[in-house]
């Protein structure tokens, strides 16, 4: 069954017409077309305005229905994650073999190894027990024990084969049995379970101790990272009802940059260009969109565009952003402890990052008042700063941040809260995960200044949506808007005044 929810069929707004997607054509005989009484070919009309059932619905309009009902019918169909097969005989193995090696292991003496040590150690051991147990396993069975064994005293079980996945950018683990991951763009199902809810926790209290931070009944949230800078997210009951959940957001081992999302489509040569401009001609840099959208994949890559020499801090809730500067020192936030003390605020942050001398400070993610500080930074000597925030358009960007200070304790009226945002801000670059998948850059926006009490923009790129394919991606194209850039003279005292101009003509 398509994905294609609401698709359009591309009639109307100057497109040719095409056939509604999923409507059944009318099969033609091989006579002649139909003329007129000149004698010359009539056009067929299209099938989607012809074709219609006994009751007289068109079948354009039959097809939608049919797949409105067909969703309505797979919303209940409760997924569940299943271990079959090779896997699941390793795993009922697993079970019998790992309280007895636990019985003839020191798990201190076990941590201090690495993975291959601890599997050469185990090997004698996993002979002894299966012996014990009468159970005779061929070599690849033994591999995958020892493998299996290894990753659930050392590694994080069960998500470890996931992990390992290049394929897979996100991993989502609602209870114990079931556990979702998206490839592609598309999510699906994940043939791994745990063994119950406290294995489960376990593994999320290994994550998150490993970074300084715990999960428990009285602090049942957490954010925290992996060894390779995966973000995770844990949240265990009482709040979550059906067992502990962990979020982990994947980030490619190889850096992205501007040229590769360039190949993959997700913006033009021109777009990556000017972007290319934007980061190394120091633009105050604000980047737009939905979660999952690629923001941060995106500040990774126009981080690449900032000159070595430069002193760059970043600050994070849980620190995932890689930049490749050799002069780049990251700092994180700190919950408060048991007492609800020692927090430590990404304001905290920002406010001490500007007494060490940085020559630009960025931002993981603003969602409050440390929004008036990171424009206090733009302002202030840091130009070339740049940070992420949820919205769906350059103008709802500029509305959140006027709402971000004005919901803290800062009293300024918003007029001169505008007019600190309008002067702050230089480009905004809005990101977008459309519904086949693909992650695209749909604007480019400047911040040109203030008109009354409205903030002005000028756009410079957009991607303009035309249609699908029959297989569901969607079709479109990047247009350049033709303007002369407002930050033309900023680029212009790095020198790239010329190759910008024609980037964006």
């Amino acid at each position: 069954m398509s994905s294609a929810f609401g698709r359009r069929s591309g009639i109307g707004g100057g497109q040719a017409a095409r056939p509604a997607f999923g409507v059944a054509r009318p099969m033609h005989g091989g006579g002649p077309a139909p003329r007129d009484e000149a004698g010359a070919a009539v056009a067929e009309i299209p099938s989607i305005l012809t074709e219609v059932d006994p009751l007289g619905t068109p079948a354009g309009q039959m097809d939608a229905m049919q797949r409105l009902a067909d969703r309505q019918a797979q919303s209940g169909e409760a997924g569940s994650s299943r271990v079959e097969g090779f896997e699941a005989s390793v795993h009922k193995i697993k079970e019998q073999v790992l309280p007895r090696l636990l019985e003839r292991v020191d798990p201190e003496a076990a941590a201090t190894l690495g993975k291959d040590e601890l599997a050469e150690e185990f090997r004698p051991i996993i002979g002894e027990v299966l012996a014990e147990l009468k159970l005779t396993l061929n070599r690849r069975e033994q591999f995958a024990l020892e493998k299996v064994l290894v990753d659930e005293l050392l590694g994080l079980g069960p998500l470890e084969e996931l992990l390992a996945d290049p394929a897979i950018s996100d991993i989502m683990v609602n209870g114990p049995e079931q556990t979702y991951v998206e490839r592609k763009g598309k999510l699906e199902i994940a043939p791994i379970q745990f063994r119950d809810e406290e294995h489960l926790f376990q593994i999320a209290q290994r994550i998150v101790n490993s970074v300084g931070r715990r999960v428990d009944q009285t602090t049942p949230l957490a954010d925290a990272r992996l060894k390779d800078g995966s973000r995770v997210n844990v949240i265990v009951p009482p709040l979550s009802l059906r067992g502990t959940a962990i979020s982990i957001r994947k980030f490619s081992a190889k850096p992205i940059t501007l040229d590769m999302m360039a190949g993959f489509g997700s913006m033009s040569p021109k777009m990556a260009t000017a972007l290319k401009i934007a980061g190394a001609s120091r633009f105050n840099v604000v980047i737009s969109g939905g979660t999952g959208s690629g923001k941060t994949t995106m500040l990774n890559a126009l981080s690449k565009m900032i000159d070595p020499g430069e002193r760059v801090l970043t600050i994070e809730d849980a620190a995932e952003l890689r930049l490749q500067q050799p002069h780049w020192l990251p700092l994180e936030t700190r919950p408060a402890n048991l007492e609800g003390q020692g927090e430590i605020s990404i304001r905290d942050l920002v406010k001490n990052a500007l007494r060490m001398r940085p020559d630009r400070i960025i931002l993981g993610e603003i969602r409050g008042s440390e929004c008036f500080d990171m424009l206090a930074a733009m302002n202030t000597g840091h130009d070339g700063s740049m940070c992420t925030l949820h919205s769906n358009s350059p103008r709802e960007a500029l509305a959140r941040m006027e709402n971000m200070v004005m919901m803290s304790d800062i009293k300024v009226p918003k007029e001169a809260i505008s007019r600190q945002i309008a002067d702050s801000v230089d480009m905004i670059i809005q990101v977008k995960r459309l519904r086949d998948g693909s992650r695209r850059v749909t604007n480019v926006t400047e911040v040109i200044g203030m008109e009354g009490p409205v903030i002005v923009t000028q756009e410079l790129f957009k991607f303009e949506y035309l249609d699908e394919s029959a297989d569901g991606k969607i079709v479109g194209e990047y247009r350049s808007m033709g303007l002369r850039p407002y930050t033309l003279d900023k680029a212009k005292q790095f020198g790239f005044d010329q190759a910008y101009l024609e980037a964006c003509l």
